[in-house]
């Protein structure tokens, strides 16, 4: 039987419960969790700022979780789907706040099921918060 891929993505800058929380939400949607961390490329030209962790930073303290079978880095493409439809995932999972619509998803992967993932606690774990307190 196929195992079932849940793929999420995002940039994971001040790494916080919030993200790990995230991560298992993500988890028990499938088999396999494949987590794509934003290229700071993208970062910058998405939220118009150089995340605080380089990728590589990024992407080690998403793998130092364990929560994920795989951790890649994203392409550095505008079309942030292309990497989706070689991954191809079953589930798609979302964070509450990410700004992509689930119907964008779906129009180009309409196999793929999207799931948005619950906040953990909002108020005190939010990565704009740590970025403020940083400047």
């Amino acid at each position: 039987m196929k195992k079932k891929r849940v793929v999420c993505a995002g940039t994971f800058d001040h790494f916080h419960p919030g993200h790990i929380d995230f991560l298992k939400q993500a988890k028990v949607l499938g088999d396999e969790l494949v987590v794509i961390v934003a290229r700071d490329e993208n970062v910058k030209r998405i939220k118009g700022m150089m995340p605080k962790h380089n990728e590589s930073q990024r992407r080690e303290n998403v793998e130092k979780t364990s929560i994920s079978d795989r951790v890649i880095l994203g392409y550095t493409d505008k079309d942030i789907f292309l990497i989706l439809e070689e991954l191809k995932p079953d589930i798609i999972a979302l964070g509450y706040d990410q700004r992509v619509s689930e119907e964008s998803v779906v129009k180009r992967l309409p196999h793929c099921k999207v799931v948005r993932l619950k906040p953990f606690h909002p108020e005190k774990y939010k990565s704009s918060y740590f970025r403020a307190k940083t400047r």
